[in-house]
């Protein structure tokens, strides 16, 4: 059984710093590319990272470039989200999303429905 589950969200102060973990069961992240995706209230959900397998290819969203980082920890079936310099605009729930890494070419990276994979989303509030 497939299961992509999501943790580290919490409430942080502007400025502040989280880590969020997709942590997967039921398949192996090698050959699987992870995206991390948002959605606040009202708003679409956005692409935000993503990490391809084999070939380390990582991709960012222009919000978040510079103050986000992806990286997997294979041994550990783990994907991470470093998040710095937290913005109240960053507040939402955060999706971890799986496929197979060939099909997360191009643009496809950020297409929620790229993704057959899903976790249940954990929140992140960025508020003083």
């Amino acid at each position: 059984q497939v299961q992509l589950v999501e943790s580290g969200g919490d409430l942080v102060q502007p400025g502040g710093s989280l880590r969020l973990s997709c942590a997967a069961s039921g398949f192996t992240l090698d050959n699987y590319a992870i995206t991390w995706f948002r959605q606040a209230p009202g708003k679409e959900r956005e692409g935000v990272s993503c990490t391809r397998s084999r070939d380390g290819t990582t991709y960012y969203a222009d919000s978040v470039k510079g103050r986000f980082t992806i990286s997997r920890d294979n041994a550990k079936n783990t994907v991470y989200l470093q998040m710095n310099s937290l913005k109240p605009e960053d507040t939402a729930v955060y999706y971890c999303a799986a496929v197979l890494s060939y099909l997360a070419y191009g643009s496809n990276w950020y297409l929620p429905g790229t993704f057959p994979y899903w976790g249940q989303g954990t929140q992140v509030t960025v508020s003083s």
